[in-house]
């Protein structure tokens, strides 16, 4: 069934399953109510979000709207607590705009219901490293930590674990991911920053900063220290108790020796302490450097010589959802792959799942600037008009295949999770 079609099901209150089950309906007694389902119009749905932030905003809440005529609430919440609450509370939520990284936590509890693929239209368009964990022989096929692709499928669709390949039933339908890397102030820093390792660099002491979210944190000083010379990994998105002692270790003493200037945990923290130019090198999302241009400053991101971090997200199903309100989230699963909102984060810097998909709606000299690594034909605007970048500039990195498939390690919720808390926090509060 095309998009349109089943969108024309949904509007009308009719799902596939319900249609034929009131097959011959006519003929019933005039005493018959008819099927309840027919009073379940769609515009009665209402699907309720969790998410980090990036997606829960108000154009794209009115886009779903407007474009599938249910109603949608979206709550943004800290990486921690979007954790939390999809694990604690899932008759609190719908839909679970999550990482993959932290499915090892989720999974388990239960609360989500496995995506039957089968039901997306062009699941086929997503990018293989999702799917297959295949990239034309690129580094990411190789990388450490919570490769997307480890964590991709169930076994089955009851089951609350994770399959070694293939299967139809996906814990999340991806639809936007990032290489990370670090962020800085050209106009502050004074030299080219090729390397991880400079964030340790003395020249820069007192002027640096780290993420303070646990989990990605240390995945980010594990990269430095590595770059550095300082320590070897075995996985660096799986690393023992010892491992984790001397990262705390050398933390501890960059800390005490002044090094970093601040530890953030939001997009808006990092965003105003390199703005301000308090911080003038530190870990950084590209969404935040787009927004520090915005601003009208020259800030700049990787890409460095020993590869990036990546994250990748996507959304799951509550176990809960049954029924049209069912049908109303495959029927958002299969808009979230038709591209607009792909287009919409890539003016961002985010990727899409499904790209070719979105270049439907990206103008063409966009499209060559975010995925393809040309010079912009024209100004560049962000998706509330904003100008980030001037005729002629070329994106931090190249292009797509360039940044993605240079991904060595992935966010990732190690064996010792618990253990690397304690240790953050330690070096967090010395």
């Amino acid at each position: 069934m095309s998009n349109i079609s089943r969108r024309r099901v949904l509007q009308t209150g009719l799902a596939a399953g319900a249609m034929l089950a009131t097959k011959g309906c006519a003929s019933a007694p005039e005493t018959s109510t008819g099927p309840t389902v027919i009073t379940n119009k769609i515009k009665d749905v209402t699907l309720r979000f969790i998410g980090t932030g990036v997606a829960q905003t108000q154009g794209i809440k009115e886009k779903i709207e407007e474009d599938l005529g249910f109603k949608v609430e979206m709550t943004p919440l800290s990486t921690e607590e979007n954790n939390k609450k999809a694990i604690t509370q899932p008759k609190q939520w719908d839909i679970f705009d999550g990482e993959y990284f932290s499915l090892p936590l989720v999974i388990p509890s239960g609360s989500i219901q496995a995506i039957d693929i089968k039901k997306i239209a062009e699941y086929d368009k997503i990018v293989p490293f999702f799917t297959t964990g295949k990239f034309d022989g690129m580094p990411v096929e190789n990388s450490q930590g919570t490769a997307p692709y480890k964590v991709m499928y169930l076994k089955d669709k009851d089951s609350s674990e994770f399959a070694d390949g293939q299967t139809d039933w996906a814990t999340l339908l991806p639809f936007q991911y990032n290489a990370d890397t670090l962020g800085w102030r050209p106009d502050l820093v004074g030299k080219e920053i090729t390397s991880w390792a400079q964030l340790f660099d003395a020249e820069f002491k007192g002027k640096t900063s780290i993420l303070d979210i646990p989990s990605i944190g240390i995945m980010d000083a594990a990269m430095v220290l590595e770059a550095a010379g300082l320590m070897t990994f075995g996985d660096k998105g799986n690393m023992t108790q010892e491992e984790l002692d001397q990262v705390t270790r050398i933390l501890i003493d960059k800390k005490k020796e002044g090094q970093f200037r601040a530890f953030w945990k939001t997009f808006d923290e990092s965003v105003n302490l390199m703005a301000a130019g308090e911080v003038i090198l530190q870990s950084m999302w590209s969404p935040a450097v787009t927004a520090i241009r915005a601003r009208g400053l020259d800030c700049q991101y990787g890409p460095l010589k020993e590869g990036y971090r990546g994250w990748g997200g996507g959304v799951g199903l509550s176990k809960n959802l049954s029924g049209i309100e069912l049908d109303a989230a495959y029927e958002y699963l299969n808009w979230m792959m038709d591209g607009w909102l792909g287009g919409f984060l890539g003016r961002q810097g985010y990727y899409s799942a499904a790209p070719e998909n979105s270049k439907k709606f990206m103008e063409d000299y966009e499209w060559d600037f975010w995925y393809e690594g040309k010079p912009a034909a024209q100004e560049i605007l962000d998706p509330f008009g904003t100008k980030i970048a001037d005729a002629g500039a070329v994106r931090d990195g190249g292009a797509f295949k360039e940044r993605v498939g240079n991904v060595v390690c992935w966010n990732s919720v190690m064996d010792e999770q618990a253990y690397l808390v304690q240790k953050w926090n330690e070096f967090i509060a010395a």
